[in-house]
């Protein structure tokens, strides 16, 4: 039996981060996802609870989108109203009713190798929360988006607590500012469409 290799893009937020090479691979994978799914809407779910430092990233950057005004798509999971652990399941239980037409974007902290701590990771298919602090909990989206807040390594549920906010702040600033700018570029897209461009 063949192993398919899953998509998955790393980007570097410490040394040169390239907004623009981030949010063109984002906007390619909406767009191809929404073709291919027959989705006409977008939901940015951003998982994570902001009373552990390195699972506050999923809310800052749903926090972050919501400031922005983000175009086209909706937010969910925010450090007012955060997705989490316990309310995951109901949320989406609420989705699949009430969005049956979305393609679902999940966004969440991850861990990985030490070298790789402080890279975004975009990549097609679902996302498996709960993985970094041994948690069982259902895959979620079509498309994931997560920053590697530290490592694998040392298998320490509590290690979450102990990230640098710094390097948090950082991932959520560089993921924010790509997804802004991917849906910008989606919104051209449609206006084009409109007016006579084809948008596949």
């Amino acid at each position: 039996m063949k192993l398919l290799r899953r998509e998955i893009y790393y980007y570097d937020t410490v040394t040169e981060f390239e907004t623009e090479k981030f949010a063109g691979r984002l906007l390619w994978m909406l767009l191809r996802e929404m073709k291919a799914k027959r989705k006409s809407e977008i939901i940015f779910l951003c998982i994570g609870t902001d009373r552990s430092t390195g699972d506050s990233l999923g809310p800052l950057i749903g926090y972050k989108l919501e400031e922005a005004g983000l175009f086209g798509a909706r937010v969910l999971g925010t450090l007012e109203s955060p997705i989490h652990a316990m309310n995951l399941e109901e949320c989406l239980e609420g989705i699949k009713e009430q969005f049956p037409d979305a393609l679902v974007v999940a966004v969440d902290a991850s861990v990985g190798n030490a070298e790789r701590v402080g890279y975004a990771t975009l990549g097609r298919g679902p996302l498996k929360p709960g993985l970094g602090v041994k948690k069982e909990l259902e895959e979620v989206g079509d498309i994931f988006i997560t920053g590697i807040v530290g490592s694998s390594k040392s298998g320490d549920p509590l290690m979450l607590q102990s990230v640098r906010l710094s390097v948090v702040m950082r991932l959520a600033d560089c993921i924010s500012r790509s997804i802004c700018l991917g849906m910008h570029l989606i919104g051209r897209r449609v206006e084009n469409f409109s007016a006579g461009e084809a948008l596949f």
